[in-house]
């Protein structure tokens, strides 16, 4: 059974920054799976962030953080990152973590989120104005 566990997030002011980590343990077909981030907002549907591949070479963002979020990998400890900078107030939502189990779709497209599971548990980024 793969268990995705995520950290960080909190409350930040408009520019600021926060930076969430997240591992997968449990039976994963790699020691370094591709993982990524999605996010929700009250009201409206989860939607991509980012994801990493299982080399850390190949990356995807959405249009709306591009430029302010950056994805990394380590590897040693099997965790990714997700460093938020210049935070907005409409980056305010729930983060989730999640494995990258299928690779449907072109290798540079913004993958689905049918292809992703399990999922963390969430945390909550807030960012005041």
């Amino acid at each position: 059974q793969v268990q995705v566990l995520q950290s960080g997030g909190g409350l930040v002011q408009a520019g600021g920054s926060l930076r969430l980590s997240c591992t997968a343990s449990g039976r994963t077909t790699t020691s370094t799976p591709t993982l990524g981030w999605f996010r929700q907002a009250p009201g409206k549907e989860r939607e991509f962030v980012a994801d990493i591949s299982s080399s850390g070479y190949l990356t995807h963002y959405a249009d709306s953080v591009k430029g302010r979020f950056t994805i990394s990998r380590d590897n040693a400890e099997n965790t990714i990152h997700l460093q938020m900078n210049n935070l907005k107030p409409e980056d305010t939502a729930i983060y989730y973590c999640a494995l990258r189990r299928y690779f449907s779709g072109r290798l540079n497209d913004i993958p689905p989120m049918a292809d992703f599971g399990p999922w963390g548990r969430g945390t909550q980024v807030t960012v005041s104005s």
